[in-house]
């Protein structure tokens, strides 16, 4: 396993256990669709809530949100939209980031509610 995917799973792991501390139930980690994936998928109140999870070290060229492009919030949403079709939701939808930078054997989370939206066509 690389460097890169322990650094990316342990920021998943603390992301989820970070929302459960906070009354989310996480209904999936790493849902897949075609070449997309949503990191976590959880549900808050009445509401889905999708979750993109962004790990970084200190002081990496580019934040973690930055990293969560407009490219990629199309994956996101496209993906999302698959599972909200595959598992028939009738929720409100809501895209969150969360945001972690490891210093040393510390580490600062962030957690952006309605961090994006879909474009309307």
């Amino acid at each position: 396993m690389t460097e890169r995917k322990k650094t990316g799973d342990k920021g998943e792991e603390i992301a989820a256990n970070y929302l459960e501390k906070k009354g989310y139930t996480i209904l999936f980690r790493n849902w897949q669709y075609m070449h997309k994936e949503l990191d976590l998928v959880a549900q808050f109140n009445n509401e889905l809530i999708i979750v993109e999870v962004k790990t970084r070290i200190a002081g990496s060229l580019i934040s973690p949100l930055e990293a969560v492009n407009l490219k990629k919030q199309r994956f996101i949403i496209t993906a999302a939209n698959a599972f909200i079709e595959k598992h028939n939701v009738n929720l409100e939808v809501r895209f969150d980031i969360i945001t972690i930078v490891y210093n040393f054997n510390n580490y600062i989370i962030e957690h952006i509610e309605n961090a994006f939206y879909p474009k309307v066509k």
